[in-house]
């Protein structure tokens, strides 16, 4: 069976049983949190997928990369994923949820990149301005890339603005270079 069905197979199960016990939000956090461990402990996947390692120490580490204390329902739902034996689909799983959680919720991911920091006010303004025009709740993220040299670069769902100087001054070099 294919991987992608497995893993949206459990997060659909594990968003009704947390929508259903109004857990939702903390099981969101905590497979964020599950998601990120992945990304940022290079060990994390062949450790859980190991063989040799037992259940009760895999359930032991993925709580650990879910941030140390999980709800009733994560913890459950960690021995339900061990005891099927799918502990090698865990992040689809997690990543599976986030998607789930985002669209039940109508949560957009937004991002604003700038030259230089901006304040809170600005990020605020824009923050609104991108709600407004998406009609739901934004999850916004600034970053500060030097490289843009000025202006910004607005991203949220597939719309892209790129108001950068740099971007500016490729089109220019480009059109020069005619």
């Amino acid at each position: 069976m294919d991987i992608g069905v497995i893993s949206v197979r459990y997060a659909r199960a594990l968003l009704k049983a947390a929508v259903g016990a109004g857990q939702e939000d903390k099981v969101y956090h905590e497979m964020q949190t599950l998601a990120k461990s992945f990304i940022d402990v290079a060990g994390l996947r062949s450790a859980i997928d190991n063989p040799m390692l037992s259940k009760d120490k895999k359930k032991e580490l993925v709580i650990t990369a879910c941030g140390g204390s999980v709800s009733e329902i994560v913890a459950a739902f960690i021995d339900i994923v061990l005891k099927g034996g799918r502990e090698n689909v865990l992040l689809f799983i997690a990543n599976s949820y986030i998607t789930l959680y985002r669209q039940h919720k109508n949560i957009i991911r937004g991002k604003l990149t700038t030259a230089v920091p901006v304040s809170d006010a600005i990020e605020r303004k824009m923050r609104s301005m991108v709600e407004r025009r998406a009609k739901g709740t934004v999850e916004f993220e600034t970053e500060v890339n030097p490289d843009i040299i000025g202006g910004f670069v607005l991203e949220y769902d597939t719309y892209r603005l790129d108001a950068s100087v740099y971007s500016r001054l490729r089109g220019i070099l480009s059109q020069l270079g005619r």
